[in-house]
């Protein structure tokens, strides 16, 4: 039989929310009221066809019993038999959906993202990359309906980007991006290449869910702002105010740059959305160090080697070294047609929770290296 894990600390979980509604007090704050009833309901539902299961196996386990039993009347037996793959069609449908219920949601998967990109290895050609994959995830926000919004550029001379820091706003954003964390890594013939040679250049990508204030609060007194004249095409375009900000969080050294705006405040407020990012990110992985084999760092050193992607331009091909994924439609990936492999990473990560949940063993997709 299929068993499931124990429904005991859930159905713990689900008293203790009964008990919160029960009090006089429960809808003074509204929307924590609202979050409890969710998680009420969904936790009813899942205590509930968790018990339905169980009554599933037993009827299924008689039914297979009976087909099997020589001293059964032969109408009985055969009627047994019949009833056998429905009831197994509905036991399977019914068990995958408890699991599901069972693995808990990432609260960060409905947030707004900001994603970094810079060039890593390989000079030029890498920041021409950069831009690409800036482009790419342009194109899969657009055909999605999210709304991006410039926070901070560095471009290089050859109109790349050093680097490209955007916010991203709209539905299970984070969700659906968050496994794009990574060195990505591209096999080309660069246009500044005149003798054709093939060259393996690399961006990182790193993706952070949106935080919000009062989830990372920071002293005024832990920052050090400084202002400067930014830079401008020349002509009128020249920003000819201040408005240039830089913010170190001196406790942990982290410095965020803001000077896509021509006003020092929307610059500052920009700045402080990505510092909040980027300490919740910090909060969250030194969490996540703890099950250090379950999580890798998002960026690693940028170096060639450590990669998550590769995009072989004279193959037509990308391959996803996580999950062993290769796709042969390389144009149509570097549009932002990704939705095949975000469902392939989502659907591995989904296994590997499961595999966890169960007590199993799980097995991932063969690193795949590189083909010349």
């Amino acid at each position: 039989m299929d068993e499931l894990p124990q429904l005991t600390p859930f159905q713990r979980r689900l008293d203790e929310l009964g008990a919160q509604m029960a009090e006089p007090s429960f809808y003074a704050n509204p929307r924590r009221a609202a979050e409890v009833t969710r998680e009420h309901q969904k936790l009813s539902q899942l205590v509930a066809d968790h018990l339905e299961f169980s009554r599933l196996e037993r009827e299924w386990l008689e039914a297979e019993t009976l087909a099997k039993d020589p001293a059964a009347d032969a109408a009985m037996r055969e009627l047994a038999a019949a009833e056998l793959p429905d009831l197994e069609r509905r036991r399977a449908s019914l068990r995958a959906a408890v699991l599901l219920a069972m693995i808990p949601p990432d609260p960060t998967d409905s947030r707004n993202t900001v994603m970094e990109i810079r060039a890593g290895t390989g000079g030029d050609e890498a920041t021409l990359f950069a831009a690409d994959l800036y482009r790419l995830y342009g194109r899969y926000a657009d055909a999605r309906g999210w709304k991006i919004q410039p926070m901070s550029s560095s471009l290089s001379e050859r109109g790349g980007f050093k680097e490209v820091i955007f916010l991203i706003s709209g539905s299970d954003v984070y969700k659906q991006l968050k496994f794009e964390s990574g060195v990505h890594r591209v096999k080309r013939v660069p246009v500044t290449e005149a003798s054709g040679r093939i060259h393996t250049s690399t961006a990182t990508v790193a993706v952070l869910p949106e935080a919000e204030e009062v989830e990372v609060l920071i002293d005024p007194q832990d920052l050090e702002i400084t202002v400067a004249r930014a830079s401008g095409p020349g002509g009128q375009g020249v920003n000819t105010t201040d408005s240039a900000v830089q913010i170190l969080h001196k406790p942990t050294g982290l410095i965020v740059s803001c000077a896509d705006e021509r006003s020092q405040l929307k610059n500052k407020g920009r700045a402080m959305t990505v510092l909040r990012s980027r300490l919740l990110q910090r909060r969250e992985e030194e969490e996540r160090s703890k099950y250090a084999a379950a999580r890798r760092s998002q960026i690693g050193t940028g170096d060639r080697s450590e990669r998550i992607r590769t995009y072989h331009y004279l193959q037509n091909r990308v391959t996803d070294h996580r999950i062993g994924l290769t796709l042969y439609s390389l144009p149509q990936i570097m549009e932002g047609d990704i939705d095949t492999i975000i469902a392939a990473l989502q659907k591995a990560d989904f296994e590997a929770k499961l595999a966890a949940l169960t007590g199993q063993t799980y097995l991932p997709a063969r690193v795949v290296a590189d083909e010349d």
